[in-house]
């Protein structure tokens, strides 16, 4: 594909733009060339090569240069390897963490906002964020009776090949680093059993006398979707100092919101291990969804109470006295832990087992403070071996995984497997060969006898079903129903807190 010449103008070209994005300091122009020599596996280069006019994208470049190393041999061709290249690649115009540290506070001083554009921005451009793998999701909006709930198929993270897979069990294990959200990835070359960080940074943050780190998730799943990570790899637990690291976060980034995903199996996010929080700049429905009622707390006067009407079941809080809202989200929390009422199925504890969490959530209105906490149960019957409060048989179709922090707001993650597997739905419903998933058939033969599907409104159809299967799991995760008996055992928990 790739002669030298050829070869030696991809290189000249992207070394050029990191100079011209002052990404590459003028004076490391030959010291950055070599090092991607190296990285290339090549030891010639043209130095009198003519810079393109116009440039092409870094990008492009950067797919060029994985696609010369696959063809010269230097690297295998399985998915791994070119990410593996690609992210070392990508560290030549990243600075060190050290530096990066020093710009992002250096903003900060100016305004929080500054610093995270900067550091979300620098994410951006060298490849962290895979901006061109998130935009292969598919995304529409389905209006609800709880506001605009928005639904995306998850497309973005790329599969594994056979012949990667086979490889990864051969290769040898190892400890380090000791989870993906240890700070320890920083810059991590990675393997067949890990992801390649080498243009990775974390921010490094105080955080209620503990140090904690900032970073964007890769595949971002909403705008300037980010992590923050404790320093130290320990587990989740929703405590009162949970309360004072996210009203901390928000205190430091006010234009984020914050939340924690549950600290149970079932009702809880993929990784447990590690205490960690998601946030971003993104507006989420449950954020805009009207008060059902109010409440007093007797004992915090100076704390706006209420429950949300959203189809889950969610208690705001909401003042400017800080302590104040910690106090009262603590209170909650224990409550509730230690809270049963046998004629809705919500049991505290079976056999020393805890079943009662919660899903916390942060942000700033204004001046306030304002929290969600999402009461959880986690607890599996022989009726609802998968949870009693976690997506019902009859929904697993399109939504069988947990439901955490972000789908309680009210985005909806579905699997990839739907991207083709709705195709073949579509088909069934236009009366086309097909090869529907047997698990969609009564799904969508109720569909076909409730609509009239044409090549023109298929699309719409499907949609919209799915939506509705979406605000059906999210009513199958809430613990009070929305109706008049949930309604009204919610209110008799509310009563404990008053």
């Amino acid at each position: 594909m790739n002669t030298t010449k050829d070869v030696n103008q991809l290189i000249a070209d992207f070394i050029e733009i990191g100079c011209q994005k002052k990404d590459i300091d003028p004076l490391d122009k030959i010291l950055k060339t070599n090092q991607l020599l190296t990285l290339l596996g090549r030891i010639d280069f043209d130095p009198t090569v003519e810079i393109s006019k116009p440039l092409p994208s870094r990008l492009e470049l950067l797919d060029q240069l994985i696609d010369y190393a696959v063809e010269s041999g230097w690297i295998s061709d399985l998915q791994a390897e070119r990410d593996r290249l690609e992210a070392e690649i990508m560290n030549l115009i990243t600075p060190l963490a050290s530096e990066l540290n020093r710009q992002f506070w250096a903003y900060y001083a100016t305004s929080p906002k500054q610093a995270t554009d900067y550091f979300y921005h620098l994410s951006r451009d060298n490849d962290y964020i895979k901006t061109r793998q998130i935009a292969r999701n598919s995304h529409f909006i389905f209006t609800s009776p709880f506001g605009p709930l928005e639904i995306t198929i998850n497309l973005s993270k790329p599969e594994k090949d056979p012949k990667q897979i086979a490889l990864a069990k051969q290769s040898t294990s190892t400890s380090y680093p000791t989870c993906l959200l240890c700070m320890e990835n920083e810059g991590y070359a990675g393997h067949m059993n890990h992801p390649a960080r080498s243009n990775h940074r974390i921010v490094r943050m105080p955080l209620a006398g503990e140090g904690w780190g900032l970073q964007y998730s890769p595949y971002a799943y909403y705008e300037e979707h980010c992590i923050f990570l404790s320093q130290e790899h320990k587990p989740m637990k929703l405590e009162k100092t949970t309360f004072e690291k996210l009203l901390g976060i928000i205190e430091q980034f006010p234009h984020y919101f914050v939340g924690s995903n549950a600290d149970l199996p079932i009702v809880g996010g993929s990784i447990l291990t590690h205490d960690h929080y998601q946030g971003g700049r993104h507006t989420f429905a449950m954020e805009k969804a009207e008060m059902a009622y109010s409440f007093e707390l007797n004992r915090f006067p100076t704390i706006e109470a209420g429950i949300v009407n959203w189809p889950m079941s969610v208690i705001r809080l909401k003042g400017s006295n800080k302590v104040e809202m910690i106090d009262a989200a603590t209170l909650i929390l224990e409550e509730w832990r230690g809270y049963s009422d046998p004629s809705v199925s919500i049991l505290a504890q079976t056999d020393g087992i805890l079943h009662n969490t919660v899903t916390p959530i942060a942000r700033m209105d204004g001046k306030k403070f304002e929290l969600d906490l999402v009461l959880r149960n986690n607890r599996v019957t022989a009726e609802f071996p998968d949870g009693i409060f976690h997506p019902h048989a009859d929904v697993q179709h399109i939504k069988k995984e947990n439901i955490g922090l972000i789908e309680v707001m009210g985005l909806a993650i579905l699997p990839p497997r739907l991207k083709a597997e709705l195709k073949e739905v579509e088909h069934y419903l236009l009366d086309q060969e097909n090869n529907m998933a047997e698990s969609h058939r009564d799904w969508a033969k109720e569909l076909k006898k409730q609509t009239q599907p044409t090549t023109d409104n298929v699309q719409t159809l499907i949609d919209e079903a799915v939506g509705e299967v979406f605000l059906r799991v999210l009513e199958d995760a809430g613990v009070y129903k929305q109706t008049k008996e949930g309604q009204a055992a919610f209110k008799v928990f509310v009563q404990t807190i008053q």
